[in-house]
């Protein structure tokens, strides 16, 4: 009989000493110590009955840590708290304390708990389902909730477990139905709520607001109960999502094993071709590979492993190739391996999260769908294959591991690109610096319209509810009047509609596509449809679980992608051509050689073709066609241009105007959430050193969202401000060539390439001197009455751009929302991200022996 198991578990210290003996150069470029933590617990409050701590008692927890005590106090006493401490500190009971014990205590109480994921409501019902008090009846609802469950729930459950997306599109216009647990809702509980940042946090927080006004008209104010990771502020991010004034509790006193954290870069390859005179350019191994060989390495020493990876894709061929690995090892060992992403069922996910709960799979690759809290009890190890954006992030990924209050090990293994490279080298800029606020704007009037409606919708609208939703809610209702969609009584606004307002919280363009295998109708998963033309067009290779399939066609006005499964010895590796034009002009600065503009741009991009690639060595087999409709963004931007005489005379030399543009246009979004209430995520940004609108090197800034979000608005209200800052953070960063603090971005699709630090200030010099001579140093409000209608200063030179071509990404939105982009692969010109949320990118010619693999 052959034995599957795996050699005795190591300490992760040891672990790493002989991970890193594989190399003949150490590839770890920094280890830092996380010490260990001692707890500090307290009694439990007087108020909690005894039936929920003798519960808890048999779980394990015998008594509350200070923090957790100190939000449940507060919560109890009818305060709305925050608990913002770090991963694994608990904070889950810092809200069932005193949520159970107000259930416990009167029979009629409810208690609304909203998710950002479907796992981590299924993951939380398990833990209060496990405490077996009575008379609680939690349930999940949710889409995945039978039909024939629903009606049950809605009378009987007294803790429901939701998301923002069930409760905006099921709950409140269907209030009627939930008025008997709305009219005695206690508590609303808002899990990891860090997570609602960007347009899709301004949608939540009105979402909220829509929950107090109906709770209201039952006489009912809830105590709202959030927890969140750490972050920066959390009281004014927490007030702000719920428009209410919230406490925060931020002194993590739970105990915490030390943590081990390595910053690992892959080692070199050697040259492809060694034959004398062949040109001897080293690359590095990919991160992918690195991080499948960290994991086997992992497994087979016993350590339970959770592999975090940018993309879909990323996360499949991590997972195949640790199965491929360990069974070549050990036969059978691989079978202890799986990957974890959105758009397996319903069933397939639960049971993943059950086999790694219990054991069963000692190593996970997965998507940031598994980086919220999720119970992982037992994890030992964590990789993070490339850089996930934000500190934030990278320590919620981090902290996956070593909740048992066991040592932990986490690796950052990074991707061979300028950011990765950056910070591998630079610990300074991970570690002991703070972590991102959470950023949202409740007041957006893109948001705020919408919103409105569908309140309008559910009841009418009345003066009173204008002050629930704050600032700007009279003038969105007005606007709302004037184009129809409200009429307005004596009593109030009422929708004039008979259908309610469609209106997605998430935005991830477009209903999601069914994964079918042809030969036996079996529905494999869903991909959504912001990602189905770069990983379901006919052709493309789709991994789930392991298996490969090839895309017999792909039918999007069905929503129904065919397939038969198909090992081939290649991979596809979607194209598309991306480009931007001006549509109109809203309002503008004439500045001599530089100009100042608000107005409508049109970002279109289309997959055009896909290659296909061994994958043993990566070899292009061929290049094959596409006839894919085209997507078009129509939004809004503020963009600036200058005259190539300016940039000479500057000492921007011609070949360095690209980057240049390129670097300022990075550092532009970057500063933005100084000014407008946005999050970097939400914004995109394009820089040429001729566009054919403007006919002049320009640096583009737009929102990512269809019609606008107000962003590229108030970046030209305040661009001087704006514009100065940006130059100040690049020319006052201590960095030689940009890292980044200044000009590198963790979302550039062309890999922070090209990028001109020097030259980039010199280009924000330009902008700002002769902004200040045409007396526009502070605010821009209102149109310029002489200038062009649209387009730049007339002027010529400079080379002329067909624009970027781009090519496709690894997009899947993970349950949380918000695509994943990957490493997706090299074009002929300089690659970009994905719409609608679309990352940087520079557009100049392409180089003539063709673009560099990303």
């Amino acid at each position: 009989m052959t034995d599957h198991s795996p050699g005795p578990r190591r300490a992760p210290g040891e672990l790493l000493h002989r991970l890193r003996l594989r190399h003949a150069t150490d590839p770890v470029t920094h280890v830092e110590r996380v010490p260990a933590r001692a707890g500090e617990p307290v009694a439990w409050p007087g108020w909690a009955p005894e039936e929920l701590r003798a519960a808890f008692a048999r779980r394990g927890v015998t008594a509350p840590w200070r923090h957790q005590a100190e939000a449940a106090e507060l919560a109890y006493a009818g305060q709305h708290v925050v608990v913002a401490t770090g991963t694994a500190s608990g904070k889950s009971l810092a809200y069932q304390l005193p949520a159970l014990s107000t259930l416990l205590a009167d029979p009629r109480a409810t208690v609304l708990y909203l998710a950002p994921t479907k796992a981590l409501a299924a993951d939380q019902l398990r833990a209060v389902a496990a405490l077996e008090l009575d008379g609680v009846r939690p349930a999940t609802y949710d889409g995945d909730t039978p039909r024939a469950e629903r009606e049950w729930i809605r009378r009987h459950s007294r803790f429901v477990l939701t998301n923002p997306d069930m409760l905006h599109h099921g709950i409140l216009p269907g209030h009627a139905h939930w008025s008997g647990f709305l009219r005695r809702l206690a508590y609303v509980v808002v899990d990891e709520c860090h997570t609602y940042r960007g347009v899709f946090g301004s949608h939540v927080a009105h979402v909220l607001r829509r929950l107090r006004r109906q709770c209201a008209r039952f006489g009912r104010t809830p105590v709202f109960l959030l927890a969140s990771a750490t972050s920066g502020d959390p009281a004014t991010a927490a007030g702000r999502l719920t428009g209410l004034p919230v406490t925060a509790v931020t002194e993590d006193t739970s105990p915490r094993g030390g943590v081990t954290f390595a910053l690992w870069e892959p080692p070199l390859l050697p040259p492809a071709d060694s034959a004398p005179g062949a040109d001897l350019v080293q690359v590095r191994r990919s991160a992918l590979r690195e991080t499948a060989d960290l994991l086997a390495d992992s497994v087979v020493e016993g350590v339970r492993t959770l592999a975090f990876v940018r993309s879909r894709r990323g996360a499949e061929v991590v997972a195949a190739n640790t199965r491929r690995a360990l069974d070549e090892a050990v036969p059978g060992l691989g079978d202890r391996v799986a990957a974890y992403r959105a758009g397996y069922l319903r069933e397939e996910r639960r049971e993943l999260e059950r086999a790694l709960l219990h054991g069963d799979l000692l190593g996970l690759a997965s998507t940031n769908a598994l980086e919220l809290g999720v119970d992982l009890v037992g994890l030992d190890a964590v990789l993070i294959c490339g850089w996930p954006g934000t500190r934030a992030s990278l320590w919620q990924q981090a902290g996956r591991a070593g909740r048992s209050g066991d040592e932990a090990l986490a690796v950052l293994v990074a991707r061979d690109d300028p950011l990765d490279t950056y910070l591998v080298h630079h610990p300074e800029a991970l570690f002991g610096r703070p972590v991102e606020a959470t950023v949202l704007d409740p007041a957006n009037p893109y948001v705020l319209a919408p919103q409105l409606a569908c309140a309008a919708h559910e009841s009418p609208l009345t003066p009173a509810d204008l002050d629930l939703f704050g600032e700007g809610a009279k003038e969105a209702v007005d606007s709302l009047v004037e184009a129809g969609a409200l009429r307005q009584r004596p009593t109030g606004w009422y929708w004039r509609h008979r259908e309610r307002p469609e209106v997605d919280l998430r935005g991830e363009g477009g209903a999601p596509v069914c994964v079918v295998e042809e030969s036996t109708g079996r529905l494999l998963g869903t991909v959504d449809g912001g990602s189905a033309h770069f990983l379901l067009h006919t052709g493309a290779v789709y991994l789930h679980q392991g298996v490969s399939y090839v895309v017999d066609s792909l039918d999007l006005a069905d929503g129904c992608a065919l397939v038969h499964a198909e090992e081939p010895d290649w991979s596809t590796h979607a194209r598309d051509v991306t480009s931007l034009s001006v549509v109109s002009v809203r309002s503008y600065v004439d500045a001599g050689p530089v100009g100042l503009f608000l107005g409508e741009v049109d970002v279109t991009s289309q997959v055009v073709s896909y290659q296909r690639r061994r994958i043993a060595t990566g070899e292009v087999i061929d290049t094959r066609p596409l006839d894919l409709p085209a997507r078009e963004l129509r939004t809004v931007a503020v963009w600036f241009t200058l005259s190539p005489e300016s940039l000479t005379g500057a000492g921007v030399e011609a070949p360095d105007v690209p980057g240049a543009l390129h670097a300022a246009e990075h550092a532009a979004i970057g500063l933005l959430p100084l000014m407008a209430t946005c999050d970097r995520w939400d914004i995109g940004g394009l820089s040429t050193a001729l566009h054919p609108d403007t006919e002049a090197p320009t640096v583009f800034v737009y929102d990512g969202h269809p019609g606008g979000a107000g962003f590229a608005e108030r970046a030209y209200g305040t661009a001087a401000a704006w514009l100065r800052a940006t130059r100040d953070a690049i020319a006052e960063c201590g960095c030689e060539t940009g890292c980044p603090s200044c000009v590198q971005s963790p979302k550039c699709g062309n890999g922070n390439n090209p990028l001109a630090k020097a030259e980039a200030v010199k280009v924000l010099d330009v902008v700002l001197t002769n902004l200040a001579a045409a007396g526009r140093a502070d605010a821009f409000a209102g149109p310029h009455a002489d200038g062009p209608e649209v387009g730049g200063p007339e002027v010529g030179g400079g080379p002329h751009a067909d624009g970027p071509e781009v090519g496709g990404p690894e997009v899947g939105g993970p349950e949380v929302g918000g695509p994943e982009v990957g490493g997706g692969p090299g074009s002929e010109a300089r690659r970009g991200e994905a719409l609608p949320r679309q990352g940087d990118r520079v557009a100049h010619p392409a180089p003539a022996t063709g673009g560099t693999p990303a």
